[in-house]
């Protein structure tokens, strides 16, 4: 089947909002009495808020109630925003935008696959919210990644099928769920950390769309 459309998660695709992740997390673990290291913050990475909450909590071996961890959850996500609230277009990552105009040029749908629920906020600060044909993100599925219904539905959204799809993650548990949706899976980062994906370069830059759709051989 031809490659009918290109499937982006946000953080470490589109926008590198991992260190505010971190920064928000960090403070909450503080207050809890730990620490989180920069190398533990990779765990987390693709990861929904509830489930990040819980590696946290585990790490620092703590039982907290649900009600308590709810607002534990909204108190760190109150934090990121203060953070993800004076982003531009200034941190957009590098190739972006050039690669998008290639997306256009070949007539490919797109769609944004993130479990954050804050996407269509970065989306907007960004200048990109009507970049996309179809927006799945945390408020739109019941099962974080490497879960593939947040790729599933995109692709649904679109009216396409898993195996038209190409899947661009920056995260293990994001290759995962792009592999399990049965999508073709472009990799962003290191070819040891994401070596289920079908191909993998340091970032958008580094690719050409034409480049994508002869790797993927469909």
């Amino acid at each position: 089947m031809p490659i009918k459309a290109f499937l982006f998660d946000l953080d470490g695709v589109i926008v590198d909002t991992a260190i505010y992740h971190y920064q928000a997390w960090k403070r909450l673990a503080n207050e809890l009495g730990f620490d989180i290291s920069e190398e533990f913050n990779e765990q987390l990475k693709g990861v929904s808020r509830t489930d990040s909450l819980d590696l946290i909590l585990a790490h620092g071996n703590l039982t907290l109630p649900d009600e308590e961890k709810a607002q534990l959850a909204t108190q760190k996500n109150e934090w990121y925003l203060e953070l993800v609230s004076r982003m531009s277009s200034d941190d957009i990552l590098p190739g972006v935008a050039q690669f998008f105009s290639q997306v256009r040029k070949a007539n490919l749908q797109t769609a944004l696959g993130s479990v954050s629920k804050n996407a269509p906020l970065i989306l907007e600060r960004i200048g990109m919210i009507d970049v996309f044909d179809a927006i799945i993100d945390g408020n739109k599925i019941s099962k974080g990644k490497p879960d593939p219904e947040v790729f599933t539905k995109g692709a649904a959204e679109l009216g396409v099928q898993p195996d038209e799809c190409v899947v661009f993650e920056d995260a293990v548990a994001g290759v995962e769920a792009g592999k399990r949706g049965g999508m073709f899976v472009v990799g962003l980062g290191s070819p040891d950390v994401l070596a289920q994906a079908d191909l993998v370069a340091p970032s958008l830059q580094d690719l050409t769309v034409d480049e994508v759709l002869a790797k993927s051989g469909r």
